[in-house]
């Protein structure tokens, strides 16, 4: 009930300072918006100039992409953390967390909550439906249940994942580097991994996991049982509870070697 009541708190103290300043939400949204767009119409570029991609028709990677966007906003919306390094370690914000007594990566997390990444979920859920509709896939009675499963298990992929990173703060003065990069590194988990080589594949999947918040849960829903990531899918919310628990250790561990602005 403490971490309800804390969130639901922290969530209204957004949206009051959101009304404040209503313009700066909107221009957050159209930027996301026109981002994620930049995106699919790149997509839609390169198929252009193929008719496949690793055997992938276009509105099966269009299908893919949707997926993505589904963990990735929920994830941003939750875990936005690119600033943590500047604001809780250097500039010491990290002592006032830890004077109170909920989890000090929930009060993090809370605390650059950023709801408007939510929209672009929104917008893949759009993507999806309209690519289903393309491919003339029929939808099942378990499709719902285990897509949210599916993506319940993508979105701790990415915390995981991102949380270890953030920890690294904990750990030495200029992380900030290593964001950009992993950011970067997650988009090819939108694309069919049977492109990449065999050494990409092999840490897209088992080192990196990125193939798991994309194309691995996204295509089992597109009746390719025949390749081998599609028998994966199924795996996704065990590779989550997986990362997010590395990711969490991490930071515990990061939090116990902190010292405090002064020191």
């Amino acid at each position: 009930m403490l971490y309800m009541s804390l969130f639901w708190e922290y969530l209204k103290n957004y949206a009051k300072t959101k009304l404040t300043y209503r313009a700066d939400f909107w221009i957050e949204v159209l930027s996301d918006l026109m981002f994620q767009g930049l995106n699919l119409i790149f997509i839609l570029i390169v198929f252009l100039q193929t008719p496949t991609l690793g055997g992938w028709s276009e509105a099966e990677v269009v299908f893919v992409y949707g997926f993505f966007m589904v963990p990735y906003g929920i994830f941003a919306t939750f875990f936005s953390l690119w600033n943590f390094a500047d604001r809780y370690i250097a500039k010491g914000e990290m002592d006032r967390v830890l004077t109170r007594p909920a989890h000090n990566l929930f009060q993090v997390t809370l605390e650059n909550m950023d709801p408007p990444s939510l929209i672009g979920s929104l917008v893949g859920i759009i993507i999806m439906a309209v690519s289903y509709g393309q491919l003339g896939l029929t939808i099942h009675l378990l499709d719902i249940p285990i897509m949210i499963l599916l993506i319940i298990g993508s979105v701790l992929i990415y915390a995981g994942m991102y949380t270890a990173l953030t920890a690294i703060s904990f750990y030495s003065d200029a992380p900030t580097g290593i964001l950009p990069l992993m950011y970067n590194i997650q988009s090819y988990g939108r694309y069919p991994v049977n492109i990449y080589n065999k050494i990409i594949r092999f840490v897209l999947t088992w080192v990196l996991p990125f193939a798991f918040v994309g194309i691995i849960p996204a295509s089992y829903f597109l009746e390719r049982k025949a390749d081998n990531i599609a028998s994966l899918a199924l795996y996704t919310p065990l590779v989550g509870l997986i990362a997010f628990a590395i990711g969490l250790t991490v930071w515990n561990r990061g939090v116990k070697r902190y010292r405090g602005a002064g020191s």
